[in-house]
């Protein structure tokens, strides 16, 4: 049974997301359709892609990922078939996958291939789930359009460092508002090395001054750091909303001050 996850910015009151599982109803009806998210901000490439950058892998080899974040094909941004690591991935080469994969993809294709309606605005129905059907019928994916050498490259920020500091950003924001930093655990370690550091939040208003392993580590209303599953620098309050404690939005600087 063929697996097809869906990530969108398209929310669920509209008729979108019904319509294009409708369309794999239609053409693909052995596929088992997994929602990844359907509430992505609107156009958000970032939030998009650490979402996908943290699920696609925990789903089997074969299974094809439609994204319809942007979708709208121009000659900047084609659409795309990318097969990497055992995957399938089918969106817009609008940066999205240069900020989801830690390399160049193995094969990227250019969709060309005639879309079921003469209408260009809904890309997800009328073409991702053509070409998902493709690639399951096993026909030869070359014949979707032609090989790519490259990905639209979108920069992610990355971290800052100076002799005693790191100065990192919020990136993603979760329903519980805990706070998710590009911080990465490896660069924590490497510059930390065991010596008495402070996270400052907020210009210093705020600190932190020890890593846990878990939520509860602390008393309930108390603020943690911890490193999360995706191994970056997390900012939570335990039974509680940090962001709105402290204020914090995506962007938003994390400072960090290692003593001697």
């Amino acid at each position: 049974m063929p697996i097809i996850t869906l990530t969108t910015d398209w929310g669920i009151k509209d008729h979108y997301l019904a319509s294009v599982k409708g369309a794999i109803l239609k053409y693909i009806p052995q596929a088992q359709t997994v929602d990844i998210t359907h509430e992505i901000t609107p156009f958000d490439l970032n939030e998009a892609s650490y979402i996908l950058r943290n699920t696609w892998n925990n789903f089997p080899d074969g299974t094809i990922h439609i994204v319809g974040v942007n979708s709208e094909a121009s000659l900047e941004h084609p659409h795309v078939l990318i097969k990497h690591q055992g995957h399938y991935f089918i969106g817009a080469d609008n940066g999205i996958f240069s900020l989801m994969f830690d390399e160049v993809p193995e094969e990227i294709y250019e969709i060309d291939i005639i879309q079921t309606s003469n209408r260009y605005t809904f890309s997800t129905k009328d073409v991702f789930v053509q070409a998902a059907l493709h690639i399951i019928k096993e026909e030869p994916i070359t014949e979707l359009g032609d090989k790519l050498p490259d990905l639209t490259n979108r920069m992610a920020f990355q971290p800052v460092t100076e002799t005693g500091v790191i100065k990192g950003k919020v990136i993603y924001i979760d329903r519980y508002e805990n706070i998710v930093t590009n911080i990465s655990e490896t660069l924590f370690q490497d510059m930390v090395q065991g010596k008495p550091f402070n996270i400052l939040l907020r210009a210093g208003k705020y600190k932190i001054n020890k890593i846990h392993t878990s939520y509860s580590d602390v008393v309930e209303g108390e603020l943690v750091a911890l490193f999360g599953s995706d191994n970056l620098l997390e900012i939570a309050q335990n039974r509680g909303r940090a962001a709105g404690l402290l204020g914090l939005q995506v962007d938003d600087v994390v400072r960090i001050e290692i003593g001697d």
